[in-house]
């Protein structure tokens, strides 16, 4: 039995992005990297309003054509490169109440689902836990990873055989930055999406693409194309 929970859907985009300029109203395919989020966010369930937190003119405009909301900009000192996404989700909170749930949709996870949405969301209002994030399997295991001294000498970062194969080693994930939620009263106290008491719901990896450059965009618009 799910529960009735009003639940409020931050997309946090920036104006600014040293990676890949102006990357959020950056056509992907047919229409903004911005709207494929919103447009995933209003088909949910159990959302009950998407707004899109940026000082940025053209970023508020592009989402209000998509059927977001901007009720206001946030100010500038909370959207410079030092500046957290929890900080921006924190800035929103302090005005605007009334809601149980709330779920970070970072635009550049274009290829996440409304049904990635809701499943987090389920998965929250349906256990005792603080929140949900989405993770999905890295690439290569960070049971084969090593740091490198001031020697130069391969030292490994898990005192394990590293020689195993992957079917034998301990099963890992990484957030993939698609979904994050949680329980208003746990993020105004906490300050943070990942607790001690937090689930991981598990995405694929051909839907877990964070876009960060050009590489990551050129790939996104191959994964789409090729649907």
């Amino acid at each position: 039995m799910i529960c009735e929970a009003k639940t409020l859907a931050i997309i946090p985009a920036r104006g600014g992005s040293k990676g890949l300029p102006r990357k959020n109203v950056k056509p992907l395919i047919n229409k903004p990297l911005i709207a494929w989020t919103i447009e995933q966010a209003l088909k949910s369930r159990y959302i009950d309003r998407v707004l899109v937190s940026t000082e940025d003119e053209e970023i508020a405009k592009v989402s209000k054509n998509f059927g977001a909301d901007i009720p206001f900009l946030r100010p500038e000192e909370l959207a410079g490169d030092e500046s957290s996404v929890v900080e921006s989700v924190m800035y929103v909170l302090e005005r605007i109440t009334g809601y149980e749930n709330v779920v970070l949709l970072q635009p550049t996870s274009p290829l996440r689902v409304s049904e990635d949405i809701d499943n987090c969301l389920e998965l929250l209002m349906n256990n005792e836990v603080d929140s949900v994030v989405s993770v999905t399997s890295p690439e290569k295991s960070p049971y084969w990873c090593y740091r490198v001294d001031e020697h130069s000498k391969l030292l490994p970062l898990f005192s394990i055989e590293n020689n195993l194969p992957r079917q034998q080693l301990p099963q890992a994930f990484v957030l993939n930055g698609a979904v994050y939620a949680m329980k208003v009263e746990h993020l105004l106290r906490r300050k943070g999406f990942v607790t001690e008491n937090t689930l991981g719901y598990k995405m694929p990896v051909e839907r877990s693409i964070d876009i960060d450059s050009e590489l990551d965009f050129w790939l996104c618009e191959k994964l789409l194309k090729s649907k």
